[in-house]
């Protein structure tokens, strides 16, 4: 064999060999892709089912945010104690302004402020209000509350993943 041909090989051979290695890893990342698609858990607080569990124990007069992926779309439900003690939930987004990218809250003392248009939300009034511009509620009759967790079932996780289309996307 001449040696323009024992190159030639050899330069096949290892390109075959890098195009292997690089099938191999798409195929691992594609694997875990899948994995962690829609039907995956979001975090420690979703569990197979794809319910949000959150625990009693973590809730205080601070608000706590809980990622939730529902059909592959990321979604953020706050959770709070009321001063008058009651535990409060609600989306993480805003139902005036939900559609601007910018719809969702963070906390500024005892009160939630609207990244989009600056409206400043008292946690007393969390689950409390429905409409206008204010943290979107999760009321008893879509959730499930007992002494240790709260659960929000996938099914109406699912249900409410339009309010999330356009989240923190600007």
């Amino acid at each position: 064999m001449n040696q323009r041909l024992k190159k030639k090989t050899k330069t096949l051979i290892g390109s075959f060999i890098i195009m292997l290695l690089a099938f191999t890893a798409l195929t691992a990342c594609a694997s875990k892709e899948k994995e962690s698609g829609s039907t995956a858990k979001a975090g420690k607080y979703q569990n197979d089912a794809g319910d949000l569990v959150i625990p009693v124990n973590e809730i205080s007069n601070t608000a706590s945010f809980y990622p939730v992926i529902a059909d592959g779309t990321k979604m953020e439900v706050l959770a709070v104690k009321a001063p008058d003690g009651t535990l409060r939930t609600a989306f993480n987004t805003c139902q005036v302004c939900y559609g601007s990218g910018k719809g969702y809250y963070k906390q500024d003392g005892d009160l939630l402020v609207c990244q989009n248009c600056g409206n400043r939300f008292s946690m007393d009034l969390v689950e409390v209000e429905a409409g206008g511009c204010n943290p979107w509620p999760i009321f008893d009759k879509d959730k499930t509350v007992t002494d240790e967790s709260i659960t929000i079932p996938s099914n109406f996780l699912k249900e409410s993943e339009q309010i999330f289309a356009n989240w923190k996307t600007s």
